[in-house]
């Protein structure tokens, strides 16, 4: 008898073992819903995880960490990126150039000026430096000294370098507010010495601020000063000259004859003190502005016998 086979014949046009038309893509153990392969994806491998519905490419965290996390950001020109562990900075901020502290021109310092020259009460004051620019900072206050009376531009330089350096000091804005004075700096002189001003609440210079107010054209603002609490806390020649000034700014104003009586005082009889000599040529000054000339000439006589030094021109006015 021959064998029987009761296995039905393989349809023509099926592959070995695909199960389904070839061509079709799917392996014969794939499962429905399965993403198709494509080229270039990794085989799979033991112990990998099956994917299931619903996961995404891009759902896995990278290398640095998740992007959800506190501090990291998903705006790269916003600071670091996406997946630096290092988290978010912000980017740099440029600086206003208003706020940079420019240089400044600093004059050069003589060799034999050592900063010793000082007196020990204003090096003393220097100690909150360093003790090398302690040094600059006193080279150059010396020169401020040396230069004050030959060549007031120079000195003022030397006080600006020193300020540079010594900015939160009194002693050194006060030494920079004088030459600025004295070199004619006005607008300089009165933010040099408003500042020290406020760090130590001196009023020593105090004058010197009202005198500033004449020369920036503002007579009414040293009156002002000159009537001002702080007047009472000036030791006597600082009250002196505080009254000059004063003087001074009432003729400012055309106010000639209140300029003259401003002056008058019982001080005016001294001959003794070192302010003697100023006083009294003021007032002679202010009466021969005021049209009282032999009252003026008087007074310029007088000035005259206490100017030993020739100071002032007194004699010469005294002989008009």
């Amino acid at each position: 008898m021959a064998e029987r086979n009761d296995r039905p014949s393989r349809p023509e046009g099926r592959g070995p073992s695909s199960g389904r038309p070839s061509g079709s893509g799917r392996p014969s153990n794939s499962r429905p819903g399965d993403r198709p392969s494509r080229p270039g994806d990794r085989p799979s491998r033991p112990g990998d995880r099956p994917s299931r519905p619903g996961d995404r490419p891009d759902s896995r965290p990278g290398r640095g960490g998740r992007d959800d996390r506190a501090g990291a950001t998903r705006n790269v020109s916003d600071g670091r990126s996406v997946s630096d562990p290092r988290g978010f900075r912000p980017a740099p901020m440029e600086r206003d150039p208003s706020r940079v502290r420019p240089r400044i021109f600093e004059p050069d310092i003589p060799e034999h000026v050592t900063g010793e020259e000082l007196e020990k009460s204003v090096r003393a004051e220097l100690l909150s430096l360093s003790a090398e620019n302690a040094k600059v900072v006193a080279r150059h206050m010396v020169c401020v000294n040396l230069y004050m009376d030959i060549d007031p531009e120079l000195a003022h330089k030397h006080a600006t370098a020193a300020a540079y350096h010594a900015g939160r000091l009194a002693v050194v804005r006060e030494t920079a507010g004088y030459a600025a004075y004295r070199a004619g700096h006005f607008e300089i002189a009165l933010k040099e010495l408003r500042a020290a001003n406020r760090i130590s609440g001196d009023v020593t210079s105090w004058p010197v601020m009202a005198d500033c107010e004449r020369g920036l054209g503002n007579p009414l603002k040293a009156l002002k000063m000159a009537g001002s609490p702080e007047v009472s806390r000036l030791e006597k020649a600082e009250e002196i000259e505080m009254r000059i000034v004063a003087a001074g700014a009432r003729r400012d104003l055309g106010e000639f004859d209140a300029a003259v009586v401003t002056l008058q005082c019982r001080e005016l009889q001294n001959d003794r003190e070192p302010w003697s000599l100023r006083i009294r040529y003021a007032y002679a000054d202010a009466l021969e502005a005021s049209g009282r000339l032999e009252e003026a000439r008087e007074w310029f006589s007088k000035c005259a016998l206490i100017d030993h030094d020739e100071e002032t021109d007194a004699a010469e006015r005294a002989e008009k």
